[in-house]
């Protein structure tokens, strides 16, 4: 009787456990998920909705943090965004880490590619193709009459889709930069 008592506490305490592991397993997982597509109040935007992947990677990153990852097999002009508050008038200088794979524009002769521009505008900074490795990208503008601007990190053009990946990290912002 003594042993059939000990047996039965056994199997309890081992269930026990394995349902603890297997909810230590899920939250794990849900918590990878969720890492992977918080954005931090970054919006996605595409031309071609739902053809381009945005993900937060952890593997590929410049240092600490995630970096933001836009990968485009298709063509598509795709990038992330949030609306900051600016001063009207006031100069901007914006920076950020950006790494590159493959990237292509689809006309032959484009301004497209990776790079930081103003949403809806065609302020922009230079633009990335190819692949590279991590590089500082700098993007100097004016706020003009504007009170809050849409400030992205783009795979693609105003008048252009591309192809391939691009990862960016590292995002800062300053005012009253000037260009020197």
């Amino acid at each position: 009787m003594e042993k059939d008592k000990s047996k039965k506490s056994f199997i309890g305490r081992l269930i026990y456990l394995i349902i603890v592991i297997c909810l230590i397993w899920v939250s794990n997982k849900l918590y990878n998920i969720y890492q992977k597509n918080n954005f931090n109040d970054f919006v996605r935007m595409e031309y071609k909705p739902y053809t381009s992947e945005f993900i937060r990677d952890s593997e590929i990153k410049y240092q600490d943090k995630s970096s933001y990852k836009i990968s485009s097999k298709e063509e598509n002009d795709a990038m992330f965004y949030k609306e900051i508050k600016v001063t009207p008038n006031t100069p901007y200088k914006v920076t950020c880490m950006i790494k590159t794979e493959d990237v292509k524009t689809i006309k032959e002769i484009s301004d497209a590619g990776a790079h930081i521009s103003i949403a809806d505008t065609v302020e922009k900074s230079k633009s990335i193709t190819g692949t590279s490795d991590w590089q500082k990208l700098e993007f100097i503008f004016n706020s003009k009459n504007r009170t809050s601007v849409k400030l992205g990190f783009r795979l693609g053009g105003y008048e252009d889709n591309c192809t391939g990946t691009v990862w960016f990290s590292d995002f800062k912002i300053e005012s009253g930069a000037r260009k020197h």
